[in-house]
């Protein structure tokens, strides 16, 4: 597939200003050039071009935010310029496996203030006498050169720092138990509440039904005391009548 069509189907129905990250590895490059790749790519922080057949970055646009550069596995020979021109920021840099004979290749590289991190493995100048000792001299910025620093210390791995940062931020089993645990007694404790106010409610609603029950009670006392009284009335009026009669 030619990189020009690439690039358009890898846009996938975003603008290339809404573009971070392009990956074209393994397209053709026609005539050795870059193509399809223009200046609105304003936003691009990473972009690949493995094994695409280039033999030049003349036509390298100019991507102010470019981070990351993966050239490895093509033609290129020099004419280095072009990055430290339309890619002042950039930090990483993939060379390896392209025709990089001479460390005068690599002057042009002197003027990436940011570049950290540099591979040329598989290029021709790996095999010069005190190669690693001079890249270091001739570009003092760099840091790792192909994966190590001048002590021989590996780069660590961009990825797993990542994971770690992830690993770091995420609850542990222990802890998300614990808060498991505080969830639950906080559940026992409101339901024992809502049982507890609940029993008392009924305590209250009870007592005043027995309030209720004693207020008809000496209620209906009365009203029997009354009709005894009544009764007691009645017959003393009687026994009243009965001895009336009699004197007559």
């Amino acid at each position: 597939m030619e990189m020009k069509k690439r690039i358009s189907l890898e846009l996938r129905n975003k603008t290339p200003a809404e573009v971070a990250e392009l990956v074209v590895d393994n397209c053709r490059s026609s005539d050795g050039e870059i193509e399809g790749l223009t200046d609105e790519f304003k936003e691009l922080e990473f972009l690949s071009m493995v094994n695409v057949g280039l033999t030049s970055l003349a036509k390298l646009p100019s991507l102010p935010k470019l981070r990351k550069l993966e050239l490895s596995d093509n033609n290129i020979s020099g004419a280095l310029e072009t990055l430290s021109e339309k890619c002042p920021n950039l930090t990483y840099l993939n060379l390896s496996g392209n025709k990089i004979k001479e460390l005068s290749t690599l002057e042009a590289l002197q003027n990436l203030k940011n570049l950290k991190s540099l591979d040329l493995f598989n290029c021709e100048i790996t095999t010069l006498e005190d190669y690693r000792e001079s890249i270091f001299e001739l570009l003092p910025q760099v840091t790792y050169l192909d994966g190590f620093d001048a002590e021989d210390n590996e780069a660590p791995d961009s990825d797993a720092d990542d994971d770690d940062d992830d690993e770091d931020g995420e609850e542990g089993p222990g802890q998300l138990g614990d808060y498991e645990e505080e969830e639950e007694e906080d559940e026992e404790g409101s339901e024992s509440g809502e049982v507890g106010l609940s029993y008392l409610m009924k305590e209250d609603i009870q007592d005043e039904e027995d309030d209720d029950d004693y207020v008809e009670e000496e209620e209906g006392e009365e009203e029997e005391a009354g009709v005894r009284g009544e009764k007691r009335k009645r017959v003393a009026e009687d026994e009243g009548e009965d001895d009336d009669e009699d004197d007559d």
